[in-house]
């Protein structure tokens, strides 16, 4: 029986670079929107580790102070909005509708999991007009515990009613594999610019350089 494809979302499917003009404008350098998302994930997994459980956009707007903090500029409300409101409207990167939509047609079952919360969630697929490929779009908040920890993987294969063996998470982050594979799934990395696998961890048996080649080898791997 074919798996069930669990995509994360932010950079996997939906482009953050949408929000570089914010921080350009904010910073005077689009570069700090990297710093941002990397200090986000820090904080998410610190959360995680420490058992004190925030949601993913709390830890954003923390994050964005740490960076204005760090780079010296005077953040004003609006400005912060305006950069945490973007998330919800990030497009899909050039290849993934298309890429979708094939393995719609082939038949495979296809949910989203992400750390954003369940509102942020649904608001980004319905706004990147992905929202149809998806039979659920699953937010780690149900479980106020945050990827790579294993509860959000569980309730993922809970929600869609299969063992957690028949879960692929599909993801560019390799901490997000990592979690996915010691928690029980199969994963599958799309290896976006800068994105590498961590050498300490088993290397999945699906890789792409984007959602384009993923579709290619998930459908040899999964329909033959």
């Amino acid at each position: 029986m074919a798996r069930v494809c669990v995509f994360d979302v932010n950079e996997t499917l939906l482009d953050l670079g949408a929000l570089d003009p914010h921080f350009e404008r904010v910073f005077g350098d689009a570069g700090v929107r990297r710093a941002w998302f990397l200090q986000l994930l820090q904080s998410a997994l610190v959360a995680t580790v420490t058992g004190v459980y925030s949601n993913f956009g709390t830890l954003g707007a923390a994050a964005l102070e740490m960076v204005a903090e760090r780079e010296g500029v005077d953040l004003s409300e609006e400005e912060k909005q305006e950069i945490l409101g973007g998330m919800r409207e990030l497009p899909p990167h050039h290849e993934v509708a298309k890429s979708l939509e094939r393995l719609r047609e082939a038949g495979l079952r296809m949910a989203t999991l992400t750390n954003s919360t369940q509102q942020v969630a649904e608001a980004q697929m319905e706004n990147s007009g992905l929202r149809g490929y998806f039979e659920q779009i699953l937010s780690a908040d149900a479980v106020k515990r945050l990827k790579p920890a294993p509860e959000p993987y569980r309730m993922a294969a809970d929600s869609l009613g299969v063992e957690i063996g028949q879960v692929r998470l599909v993801a560019a982050h390799s901490w997000d594999v990592a979690g996915a594979l010691r928690a029980g799934c199969a994963a599958a990395f799309v290896a976006r610019p800068g994105m590498v696998l961590d050498p300490l961890v088993e290397r999945p048996d699906v890789i792409g350089v984007d959602l384009r080649e993923f579709a290619d080898r998930i459908l040899e791997v999964e329909t033959g």
